[in-house]
C-alpha cells in the first residue's frame, strides 16, 4: 500500500511539472510577440532621397513602391521618402548611397553619366522613339540592355531597384517663342552635366549651362538661363510653368530616374526581403508607366490653361530636329558610348539600319 501511494504521488508530481512547463512555454511565446513562439523579426528602415517634386510621376511611383514593399513585407521593411532634393541633388544622394550613408537614391539617366559613360546612350537625341516604347520597356525589363545596366551599376556600388519612368523631354523657354532648332540660336539653355546634353545644345546653336535641378527655377526667374528641356509633368509639379512662356513638343530624348540601393546593404538583406524589394519595384514601375501618360497629358493641358504657348511639331519640323542633332551620335558612339549598346537599342525598335 505504501509503495502504491508513492507511485500515485509520483505520477501526480510528474503531471504537475508537465502542466507548468506547457504553461511557461505558452507565456514565452506571448512575450516575444510571435504566435509561432519564435523571436521578433528585425525591421529594416530605409530612406530614399530624390530631387523630384511631390506629385510628379517619379515621386508618385516611389510612394507606390513604399506602399507595396511595406505591405508585401508585413512591416519588416519601412521606407521614408525625402523628395525635392532635401538630401541633395541626384549626384549627391547617389554618392551617399555609394558611401553607405544612405540606403536608396534616385538619379535621372543624364546624371547617371557621372558614374558610367554608357548611361549617356539614353541622352542621344532620338535614339528612342515614343512609338516604340513597349519594345524599349521589354528591353529594359527582360533584355540585354537592362541586364547590362544592372551589371555596371553593381560595379559602381548600386543595386538597381527601379528603372523609374520619367518620360520624353520637351524644349521650353521663358520668353522666346521656340519651334525649330534655329529658334534656339544664341539662347542660354540649361542642361545637366551630361556631355551629350551639352552637345545637343551646341548642335542647335544654344549656349549650354549645366545647372543642378534644384536651382533651375531661380535661374529662369533671374534670366541666368533662357530655357531647358524637360517633361511637362515635372515642370508643372515643380511650378516651373510660372517661369515659362513657350514650349515645343520636341520629344528629343527619353529619360528615366534610376532608383538604386547600396549593393552591400541589399546583399545583406534576408533573401526573402531581397525578392520582395525587387518584386515591389517592378509592380510599382508597371503602375507608374501607366499613370505617366495620363499625368503628362494633364500637365500639358495645364500649361496651355496657364497661357503658355505650346507648339505641337509637325512631322516635317520633327525631322528637322532629328537632322540637326544627328551629328551628336557620331561624336559619342564608339568613343564614349559602346557601339553594341546603340546597335542593340536600335535593333529592339526595328531601326537597325539607322546607325
Amino acid at each position: 500500500m505504501l509503495n502504491s501511494r508513492f507511485k500515485v504521488k509520483g505520477f501526480l508530481a510528474i503531471g504537475l511539472v508537465l502542466i507548468l512547463s506547457i504553461a511557461l512555454l505558452g507565456c514565452g511565446g506571448s512575450d516575444n510577440g510571435d504566435a509561432s513562439g519564435g523571436e521578433e523579426q528585425e525591421v529594416y528602415r530605409m530612406r530614399i532621397g530624390h530631387p523630384m517634386a511631390p506629385g510628379n510621376n517619379v515621386s508618385v511611383g516611389y510612394v507606390k513602391f513604399k506602399e507595396i514593399v511595406e505591405e508585401m513585407s508585413d512591416g519588416r521593411i519601412e521606407i521614408e521618402i525625402y523628395d525635392s532634393a532635401v538630401l541633395g541633388s541626384d549626384r549627391v544622394t547617389h554618392e551617399s548611397v555609394q558611401a553607405g550613408t544612405l540606403e536608396m537614391s534616385s538619379s535621372s539617366t543624364p546624371n547617371m553619366a557621372n558614374f558610367n559613360n554608357d548611361w549617356m546612350v539614353w541622352d542621344l537625341p532620338y535614339i528612342t522613339l515614343y512609338e516604340n516604347q513597349e519594345a524599349i520597356y521589354d528591353a529594359i525589363d527582360n533584355g540585354r540592355i537592362g541586364e547590362h545596366f544592372r551589371e555596371i551599376s553593381r560595379e559602381d556600388g548600386f543595386e538597381i531597384i527601379m528603372f523609374s519612368e520619367y518620360g520624353y523631354r520637351k524644349m521650353t523657354t521663358a520668353n522666346a517663342p521656340v519651334r525649330t532648332p534655329n529658334d534656339f540660336r544664341g539662347l542660354t539653355l540649361r542642361t545637366t552635366d551630361s556631355p551629350v546634353e551639352i552637345a545637343v545644345a551646341n548642335a542647335i546653336g544654344a549656349n549650354p549651362v549645366p545647372v543642378a535641378w534644384g536651382e533651375v527655377y531661380t535661374a529662369l526667374q533671374q534670366g541666368t538661363v533662357d530655357g531647358q528641356g524637360n517633361t511637362f509633368d515635372l515642370l508643372y509639379a515643380a511650378q516651373h510653368h510660372e517661369a515659362t512662356g513657350y514650349a515645343a513638343t520636341t520629344d528629343h530624348n527619353y529619360c528615366m530616374h534610376i532608383l538604386v540601393m547600396n549593393v552591400d546593404y541589399y546583399n545583406a538583406l534576408p533573401e526573402d526581403l531581397q525578392r520582395i524589394v525587387k518584386e515591389a519595384g517592378q509592380k510599382a514601375l508597371d503602375w507608374q508607366r501607366e499613370v505617366t501618360y495620363t499625368q503628362e497629358a494633364e500637365a500639358k493641358q495645364n500649361f496651355i490653361d496657364h497661357g503658355i504657348e505650346v507648339f505641337d511639331l509637325t512631322d516635317e519640323e520633327m525631322q528637322m530636329w532629328m537632322d540637326v542633332t544627328k551629328p551628336v551620335w557620331d561624336e559619342f558612339i564608339g568613343s564614349t558610348i559602346d557601339q553594341w549598346l546603340v546597335e542593340e537599342l536600335l535593333e529592339v525598335q526595328g531601326r537597325g539600319d539607322e546607325l
